[in-house]
This record gives C-alpha cells, sequence and structure tokens, in this order.
C-alpha cells in the first residue's frame, strides 16, 4: 500500500492544494480529475517522486517500484528501438552481472577469514536470492510483443530510436513502463499518441496485468473501460470516489447540489440571525440574546459549494458555403516511397455533408491521405477535389503556423466576425486561455496551448470541407465537448483523423478503415464498426484453428 499524507503545495504564496490524504491499493485503478490548473499533474509528480510537496509526505514499501510516464518526454538517440525498451530489464541484468562479478571473485581471492571475504559471500547469498526468485521469462520475447501491442511493427524493433517522433518515442517509454510491472503505474494523458488498437491493447493490459493504476486523461471511454476509482482535485481538496468516471459525475453532481442547498440554508439562517440582532440591537432586555446571536455569528463556518463550471458556451462554425456534391473523388489512388507501399487501389467518394473517421494504426496511410487531398504530396491515380470546395485544414503541425509577434487575445480577434466578437475572451477561456494568459506572446506558448488556440483559429473561418488530423490531443474534456458540438452542428463537409473513441461516437457516420495497405469503406458509425471489427477478429482465430 502507497499512502498520501496530509500532502499539500504552494506556490509563489498561493496554496494549489492543501491536506490530501488517501491510500492507493493493490487492484485500484485510479482517475485522477479536476479542471485544468487543479495541480493533477502536479500530484501525480509528487506520488512519483519526482517532486516534492511544501509539506506531507508520501509513504511506500521500501522495494515497491514506482513508474511514472509525463505528458512530454524524448528517450535518448543512442540505441534501437528494441535496446531501449530492454532497458526496461536493467535492474536485472545489472543483478546478475553483479553476482558473477562476485562469484569471480570467491573463486580467485584467498583470503577466506576475512571480513572481506565473509561481506562477499553475503552479498552474493542476498543477490541471488532475490535474482532466482524472479520469474524465469523470455526477456526478448516480452519486449517484442509490448513494442507490437503499442503500434510497432516487427521491422521498426530494430531500427534506431532517432528515426521515430516524439509521439512513438513516448510509446517505447511507455513499453519500458509495462515491462517493469511495477507496484504503481503513473501515467499523464497516455493515449494522446496512441492510435484507436493501441488504446485498446493499453487498456486491456493495465486492467489484466498491472498491479495498481493512477491515470490523468482526458479520453472518457478510456477512463470509463479502465478505472473503478475516482480522485477528483477541486478548490485545493480531494474527493475519493469508488467508482468510474461515469458514475462519479452522477455522485458529484449529487454532492454539489446538497453542498447548494446547505449553503442556502445557512445563508437564509444567517440573515435571520442579523436581522434579529439589528432589530433588537438597542433594546436592553434583549441584550443577552443579541450577544449570544452575535457570538453564534462569529462561531459559523461557511459551507463551501464547490466550482461548477455554470457557462454555457455554444462554439457554431460560420455556414458552410454551398460546395458540389462530391467534394472528394477517388479512384485507385495509391502512394509509395520507394519500395514502401503505404496503401493502394483506393477507391471511395465523400458526399456534401458527410462527416467520416480516418482511422487505424499509425503509418497506415491517414495523414498521408490528407496530404494527398491538400495537394502537398504526389500519388498515382485520381484524387479530385469537387467544384467550390473550401477547405479548413487542421494539421498536426498546425501550431508551428501561427504569428508569433501575436498575443493570444491578438491572434483571435483578427479573424472573428459577428457576436463572437463581444465572447472571444469566454471563447478562449473555454480553450483554456484565462486571465493573463489572453496577454501572452504565441511565441512563448507551450506546444500545447499552441494548438488549442489553432483550434479556436479554424473554429472561426467559413470553410465546407473541414480536414481534422488528430485535433482533440490536447483539448480537456470540456473543450472537446465543445468541439464535437461545433462539429455536429457544422452544415458543411467533415473528415477527421482520430483515435478518441468518445470523440467519434455519434460524430462520425462513416468510417474508412486504413491498414495492410488497403482503404476499406464501412457505411456505419464508430461504434458499429468496432463491433463488426471485433467479430472478424474472432472469425480470423476461427479460421487459424
Amino acid at each position: 500500500m502507497i499512502s498520501v499524507d496530509a500532502v499539500g503545495v504552494v506556490f509563489s504564496g498561493n496554496t494549489l492544494f492543501n491536506n490530501v490524504t488517501f491510500n492507493i491499493n493493490d487492484n485500484d485503478r485510479i482517475a485522477l480529475m479536476g479542471k485544468n490548473g487543479a495541480g493533477k499533474s502536479t500530484l501525480l509528480k509528487i506520488v512519483a517522486g519526482k517532486n516534492a510537496p511544501t509539506h506531507g509526505k508520501i509513504s511506500a514499501p521500501k522495494e515497491a517500484v514506482i513508474a511514472y510516464l509525463p505528458q512530454h518526454l524524448l528517450t535518448e538517440d543512442n540505441c534501437s528501438v528494441f535496446e531501449e525498451a530492454s532497458k526496461a530489464f536493467a535492474k536485472i541484468q545489472g543483478m546478475k552481472t553483479r553476482i558473477e562479478e562476485l562469484n569471480h571473485q570467491l573463486e580467485t581471492r584467498t583470503d577466506y577469514e576475512s571480513d572481506e571475504y565473509s561481506k562477499i559471500i553475503e552479498e552474493v547469498s542476498e543477490l541471488s536470492e532475490k535474482y532466482y526468485s524472479i520469474e524465469d521469462v523470455n526477456y526478448d520475447a516480452e519486449v517484442e510483443k509490448t513494442l507490437m501491442g503499442l503500434g510497432f511493427e516487427r521491422s521498426d524493433l530494430s531500427k534506431p530510436t532517432s528515426q521515430f517522433s516524439g509521439g512513438w518515442r513516448m510509446r517505447i517509454e511507455l513499453a519500458k513502463i509495462l515491462l517493469q510491472k511495477p507496484d504503481l503505474i503513473l501515467l499523464d494523458e497516455p493515449t494522446n499518441h496512441l492510435d484507436i488498437e493501441s488504446v485498446q491493447w493499453l487498456e486491456e493490459f493495465l486492467k489484466t496485468s498491472a498491479k495498481a493504476v493512477m491515470v490523468i486523461s482526458h479520453d472518457k471511454t478510456f477512463v470509463d473501460n479502465l478505472t473503478n476509482r475516482t480522485i477528483e482535485i477541486t478548490r485545493g481538496k480531494v474527493y475519493d470516489y469508488k467508482t468510474n468516471y461515469s458514475h462519479y459525475l452522477e455522485l458529484r453532481k449529487e454532492r454539489r447540489e446538497q453542498q447548494q442547498k446547505q449553503f442556502d440554508d445557512q445563508a437564509k439562517e444567517i440573515a435571520e440571525i442579523r436581522q434579529f440582532i439589528e432589530r433588537f440591537k438597542g433594546t436592553y432586555s434583549k441584550t443577552l440574546q443579541v450577544q449570544s446571536r452575535v457570538k453564534m455569528l462569529e462561531k459559523i463556518e461557511i459551507v463551501e459549494v464547490d466550482e461548477v463550471d455554470t457557462s454555457t458556451l455554444n462554439i457554431k462554425f460560420p455556414p458552410a458555403p454551398r460546395s458540389g456534391n462530391y467534394p472528394v473523388i477517388v479512384d485507385n489512388l495509391g502512394k509509395s516511397y520507394g519500395d514502401h507501399v503505404v496503401f493502394k487501389g483506393a477507391s471511395f467518394t465523400v458526399a456534401r455533408g458527410e462527416k467520416i473517421a480516418l482511422v487505424g494504426k499509425n503509418g497506415q496511410g491517414k495523414s498521408t491521405l490528407v496530404k494527398a487531398i491538400m495537394g502537398e504530396i504526389d500519388f498515382d491515380g485520381t484524387l479530385q477535389v469537387g467544384h467550390n470546395s473550401m477547405i479548413g485544414y487542421f494539421a498536426q503541425n498546425q501550431a508551428s503556423l501561427l504569428d508569433e509577434s501575436l498575443t493570444v487575445f491578438q491572434t483571435i480577434d483578427e479573424i472573428a466576425q459577428g457576436d463572437i466578437r463581444t465572447r472571444i475572451k469566454d471563447l478562449l477561456g473555454a480553450f483554456m486561455f484565462s486571465g493573463d494568459a489572453i496577454d501572452k506572446k504565441v511565441k512563448v506558448l507551450s506546444g500545447g496551448e499552441k494548438t488549442r488556440l489553432a483550434m479556436i483559429k479554424l473554429l472561426l473561418q467559413p470553410v465546407n470541407l473541414l480536414i481534422l488530423d488528430e485535433p482533440t490531443n490536447h483539448l480537456d474534456i470540456r473543450s472537446k465537448d465543445i468541439l464535437k458540438d461545433a462539429l455536429k452542428a457544422f452544415d458543411g463537409t467533415l473528415i477527421l483523423v482520430s483515435h478518441d473513441r468518445d470523440f467519434l461516437d455519434g460524430l462520425a457516420s462513416k468510417v474508412l478503415e486504413f491498414g495492410n495497405q488497403r482503404i476499406k469503406e464501412h457505411l456505419e458509425d464508430i461504434n458499429g464498426f468496432l463491433r463488426n471489427k471485433k467479430m472478424e477478429n474472432l472469425k480470423e482465430i476461427e479460421r487459424k484453428a
């Protein structure tokens, strides 16, 4: 059991949270929730031992292994993918090497009666007991199985890590954590760089193989499927619910309704006491009663109502100018890089007003198709963009295209039109820019902040063909809901690359699946696609059997 005992953090005189206390037990699958800025990532780092609290402490058994995956991390570029992942077993390999060194000393030394010789015997005995108590495992097979579960191909394992993007390096680090079989796994937004299949694999692995997990994630489906406990940080305090995210939302609503009732009842009581004091404060016969009520007023502890997001912000795309009947027509499309075939023989049409999800493992051609539609790459076959198609494009590198000399507010103010001009601060607040943050220069923003700002810009531009490549990676649940509602109401055509099942649910009515050098069209929503995909896998297993 790992215990968090009266932990508090103070930044520049401001208390982030205070007197946070809870235990983490085996089989706990904890979702750490709270609004942005509540201190979730800070608390995770403290539990991981990366940061120290201002006061309080974390207690864990001496042999406990706590593994932590931060949001942003790069592995070193001095080895292959397989070698980097194998570092998960460095401690075990180090024990084996040390035992061999000690045994060699015992064989070659002759000072059998010395204290040094006795110490070597003690050390080798202790190490051997630990080493041989570890389950005999085929480590190479475990490394390969874990990396491939996280989306790597077998041919990737021998490639240097320098050939992979930051998201793929994050997967290598995640593989190292999973291979260590730690007592507690701490994950900060682990699904941001995973495709749907890898998210499902990770979800299943954590449910069946991990001892205890604490996760921060804005993927509601992932959190719901994985967790059995929810810890919320709000107003510097924690609330501990022994249930998953969806049920926690219901219980939180009930808690806040009770708080509001207590607050209202208390306010009524205070008003009555003050009214009595005012009425009788000059009356001699009521002096003792007045004094009693003054003391009563001083002792009352004011009921706090936990913060609720009361905004009713609705963002809509401008009306889409009418396009032709088929904004995109694809016939026998293919793309190769040298001998590497990304996909071939693709034929499909995108009708006006359709909302289509592009899904499949990373590296199978989703972004390649988007680049072909945008005219950024050459290709084989035919791809026609329809009459009067006005494209709005959100690329994964969209943040780098912002004007860094402008402030956050200026970036939006210069393109906002109509009623939204009076609500720019509300819009920025919905995407986590509030207070002094709206006056920051774009050049000092983090990558995630730039991504969110680029998304707001796209929300305000009149287009009829919207292409979004992983738009939700840096958005919290509320911001994603705002974007999803806007996309649902969008009256143009939508092509969406995403691994976020909850975001796609109810949004896309058709799925293009990328894999095995093919693009397969599914005339159903994401839930139907996933159901049928599971059935297909079962049939394949039966055929093999």
